[in-house]
């Protein structure tokens, strides 16, 4: 943690605050957002923006290494009060009650999203490392245009249901099931793509009515705080409603789980915190959605296009740097063709450079940290003393002397035992294994602990729907096929988590389920 001297106040119009009949379309005459708090104002706590009382901590540029500016470091009181704010404005304000006025709120969420589109995108390359060419769609336009999706939703859902007329225990009843918000919800982000899942959390649970407390990744603070800086100043958003508490202290999460006023956890990461974080949650038996690893297969039957698949397969692993959990990372490809399938991966992998995330032809950056680039150096040395060869990459790029850059790298001679085959690593490093037969690929790619997502490429249909039938995942692509999009449901099987996000079976995660019966 660092200290910075007292500086003036953030240059903007300051907070304005609507009751739910009044809420502009807009708050276009304040001062412009800064959402470069370089003086460290980045939490949201109650409505105002502060730098709380824990001091601050700098948030760095992964392509470069250097210090971007300060971010505040948020003290467990910090948390507290947030949860607390959260929980007032959950208990006292019609916010739940009111799906239209969550409508409007969200949709002037994203409008000013789109009004600072060009000065979130250029915080999201330094902060995130992201390819500026990704900032296009998944890293930060696609999700600012998918707020409009949990908005509509808020307004079609079907909140009260009526049964059919029942005699329970010879009682003539009339029923009615109800759908209600959960109540204060803790999301608890990662890093990879920061915009993307902080707004799959904070769209449908603001949607559904509940309440929220954000925890943003300490390596990515800023592209957090823009939330609660725009929401602040350019929403309608009562009170407490959005919270943003920024800290390098990952215990803060934890504190989260723990707290008896928080109702429900969001939660996405690895599995091995997912974990705690549901340890911690059990005390208060509050509901929890975990969002966490993935050692995905990319499965090439006998009567593929080898050359296409294989292609995809090494494209997609280096998509920035790997940094994505349901990236497929083990390539299944067929015994007699796993000499020509590494030709083929090699040849595409070697023409993708680790870059510079601001070129617009890069696709691989940088890892967001050093912590993270020795990571994934470490399991490039453990697959070689497994007994593995890298055919392509292994070390840092040239001319990349700066920056926390590993090169795209191709792994060959392990089983599906080796660590490095069933170990989450996240960055560009893709291990090819051989099958025996669909059977066996069925049988290879089901032996993880993991079950995010995969890819399958064939010929023949009923074969591909044996073999998409047959593995235990989540999400599955055939061919290239893309499941990614806001109104489809997202998640894992096994210890890749519990629940889903996105689309409508994302949204109720965020709601309760009650039933009223009457006299009929």
């Amino acid at each position: 943690m660092a200290t910075v001297p007292p500086d003036p106040p953030l240059p903007t119009g300051g907070t304005v605050k609507y009751s739910l009949d009044t809420c502009p379309d807009s708050q276009g005459d304040t001062v412009p957002s800064n959402l470069r708090p370089e003086d460290g104002r980045t939490l949201l706590i109650d409505g105002k923006l502060s730098r709380g009382s824990g001091g601050v901590f700098a948030t760095g540029n992964p392509a470069t290494g250097e210090r971007l500016g300060w971010a505040a470091d948020a003290t467990t009181e910090d948390m507290r009060a947030a949860v607390t704010a959260a929980r007032t404005a959950f208990d006292t304000t019609g916010w739940s009650t009111d799906p239209a006025f969550r409508a409007r709120c969200l949709r002037q969420l994203r409008e000013a999203m789109r009004e600072h589109i060009e000065e979130l995108r250029e915080i999201t390359i330094e902060e995130a490392g992201a390819p500026r060419m990704l900032t296009a769609g998944p890293h930060l336009e696609g999700p600012v245009n998918d707020i409009g999706y949990f908005a509509d939703l808020a307004e079609s859902y079907s909140w009260r249901t009526e049964m059919p007329i029942a005699e329970p225990m010879g009682m003539r009843t009339r029923r009615e099931l109800r759908r209600e918000a959960v109540g204060v919800v803790g999301a608890i982000t990662p890093w990879n793509f920061p915009h993307q899942i902080n707004l799959a959390k904070i769209g449908p649970a603001l949607a559904a009515g509940n309440t929220v407390v954000l925890k943003p990744a300490p390596d990515t603070p800023w592209c957090g705080a823009a939330l609660g800086i725009l929401a602040a100043e350019h929403t309608g958003l009562p009170a407490g409603v959005l919270n943003v508490v920024t800290g390098s202290d990952h215990r803060l999460g934890a504190q989260l789980a723990e707290d008896p006023d928080v109702d429900l956890v969001s939660f996405t990461g690895s599995t091995r915190t997912g974990k705690s974080v549901m340890a911690a949650a059990a005390d208060t038996v509050k509901k929890v959605f975990l969002e966490l690893g993935g050692k995905s297969a990319f499965v090439v039957l006998d009567d593929a296009d080898l050359a296409a698949a294989c292609a995809m397969a090494a494209f997609s692993v280096c998509v920035h740097a790997g940094q994505g959990c349901a990236l497929s990372t083990r390539l299944l490809v067929p015994r007699g063709a796993y000499d020509a399938a590494v030709e083929a991966v090699a040849r595409t992998m070697s023409g993708i450079r680790a870059g510079d995330p601001d070129d617009r032809r890069t696709v691989c950056g940088p890892l967001i940290s050093e912590r993270q680039r020795d990571r994934v150096e470490d399991y490039i040395s453990l697959a070689r003393r497994e007994g593995g060869e890298v055919v392509v990459g292994g070390g840092r790029p040239a001319g990349r002397e700066a920056g926390y850059f590993v090169e795209p790298t191709l792994i060959t001679g392990l089983t599906n035992q080796s660590r490095v085959a069933r170990e989450e690593i996240f960055g560009p490093v893709l291990v090819i294994l051989p099958h025996d037969g669909d059977d066996d690929a069925i049988r290879i790619a089901n032996d993880s602990p993991y079950g995010l997502s995969g890819s399958v490429w064939g010929t023949d249909p009923a074969r591909i729907d044996t073999v998409a039938s047959g593995i235990r995942t989540g999400t599955l692509g055939v061919n290239g096929g893309t499941w990614y999009s806001v109104d489809a449901p997202f998640g894992g099987y096994k210890q890749s988590g519990i629940g889903r996000e996105m689309g409508v079976a994302g949204f109720e995660e965020y709601l309760e389920t009650k039933l009223v019966a009457y006299p009929a």
